[in-house]
């Protein structure tokens, strides 16, 4: 009797043992969640993370950089990287990781969310905002019939030192990669070209459109929710500015993608898929609707201040292609970078 007593209890403290051990398990991988490799701006990066996490309990590391630095360190990194998620302001850094084979393929599920103008053929990522070319101009110096039909009129040089823009930056790397896809490698060099003679160079979006505002420039090419930030809060840098849509299916109605990834190195493929499906589905997307980012949804509705998506006409362009290697290739041989 006794010791039949005693193998019961030993059996009964082994289970225990082994139910706490499988449950400090399953806490310590709770606790370890995923880390994002953010290229978004830092405030809509948060506001989606912190969403997420109450949605789902799934703790989410935030580590904050730009997309092509993020793009080159995944590719050094390899299937070492600590990154489970890759968000991005544009698509040609989600295209440079894609090349190196880098990617897992994303839910298909999660790819139902998003209209196929917005993600790449491959499906090995998808587009989870969206953000439309414009030209930001003096609304004291230029009138609606002054304005350039084309962005390829800036080239011309009668828009010497009129125009600027911030051609060192990824967004605006993202507009010359558009012009290339569109016209070839001879019309984008020529514009090029016109950009070194003709423009004033910033250091940013904001600082493009600030000058716009001060009458330094006549007109900046930026991305428009600068515009649409700036007017939110005091307008003290967009006050005497206007928005030029080129629509038209022209270069300049380009819109560029902001793009989301799971890295196929990641130990935790469940809850990486979880939150690529929920900023691209309808409570992320939620968040740019009624936040203060200003960028376009791609899935569901966009900020109601906004030129809805389809009244731009934007030209097509298949993202998976926008080739970020061969513009700065381009930009660096005519001077601009």
């Amino acid at each position: 009797m006794t010791n039949s007593i005693t193998r019961r209890s030993a059996l009964a403290l082994a289970a225990s043992l082994l139910a706490a051990t499988s449950l400090a398990s399953g806490a310590h991988a709770q606790d370890e969640g995923i880390v994002v490799y953010n290229a978004q701006h830092e405030s809509l990066g948060r506001e989606w993370i912190d969403a997420f996490t109450k949605e789902t309990g799934i703790k989410v590391t935030m580590r904050q950089g730009s997309d092509m630095q993020f793009a080159n360190q995944i590719i050094q990194e390899g299937d070492a990287s600590p990154a489970d998620v890759f968000l991005t302001e544009n698509s040609p850094a989600m295209t440079l990781v894609d090349g190196a084979g880098l990617f897992a393929p994303v839910d298909k599920a999660t790819l139902d969310q998003v209209p196929a103008e917005y993600r790449p053929a491959d499906g090995m990522w998808t587009g989870i905002a969206a953000r439309s070319t414009v030209f930001a101009y003096d609304k004291r110096k230029l009138t609606e019939d002054k304005l350039p039909k084309s962005m390829l009129d800036l080239a011309d040089p009668a828009w010497k030192g009129r125009w600027g823009a911030a051609p060192a930056g990824a967004d605006f790397q993202a507009i010359v990669s558009a012009l290339l896809q569109l016209k070839g490698e001879e019309a984008t060099a020529a514009w090029l070209k016109g950009l070194k003679d003709n423009a004033t160079p910033y250091k940013g979006n904001s600082v493009a459109l600030k000058a716009v505002n001060a009458g330094e420039v006549e007109g900046a090419i930026i991305y428009h929710y600068y515009w649409f930030g700036d007017q939110a809060k005091t307008a003290e840098n967009s006050a005497n500015v206007g928005l030029h849509y080129f629509k038209n299916q022209d270069p300049g109605a380009f819109v560029s993608i902001s793009g989301g990834g799971i890295l196929k190195s990641t130990q935790h493929m469940k809850e990486a898929q979880a939150f690529l499906k929920f900023i691209a589905g309808k409570a992320g997307q939620a968040i740019l609707k009624d936040g203060t980012s200003y960028e376009y949804a791609v899935s569901g509705e966009s900020n109601a201040k906004l030129v809805p998506l389809k009244e731009l006409n934007a030209p097509k362009v298949e993202a998976s292609e926008l080739n970020s290697k061969k513009v700065v290739e381009m930009m660096t041989a005519a001077g601009l970078i």
